[in-house]
C-alpha cells in the first residue's frame, strides 16, 4: 500500500497516510478541519545495497577462483601479435 501526501490549504498542515489505491482519498486536515490537497511526490527510492543483483554473485566458487587467477595472472600475448609487432620493428 501506498502512502500518500496531504497538505492542508488553510492552515498548511503536511501529513501522510498509509492507504490503498482504492480508498477514498482524505479530504479534511486532521488539526484544524479545513479542505487538504493531496500532494505528489517522488515516491520511495530503490537503493541496491550487497551483493546479489549481478548474474556473477550467483557463480559458482570454483568459477570464481578461476577468475580471480586470470585477472591476477601476467598477460600472455598472442602469437599472431607477437609475428605482427616483430615484422613492424623490422
Amino acid at each position: 500500500m501506498p502512502t500518500y501526501e496531504y497538505k492542508c490549504r488553510k492552515c498548511s498542515f503536511a501529513f501522510e497516510r498509509f492507504q490503498k489505491m482504492t480508498d477514498e482519498p482524505v479530504k479534511t486536515c486532521p488539526k484544524c478541519g479545513g479542505e487538504v490537497e493531496r500532494l505528489i511526490s517522488a515516491g520511495g527510492g530503490l537503493i541496491f545495497k550487497g551483493s546479489g543483483f549481478y548474474s556473477t554473485d550467483y557463480r559458482s566458487e570454483s568459477y570464481k577462483r578461476k577468475a580471480r587467477e586470470e585477472s591476477t595472472s601476467p598477460v600472455k600475448e598472442d602469437k599472431k601479435e607477437k609475428s605482427q609487432t616483430e615484422s613492424k620493428s623490422s
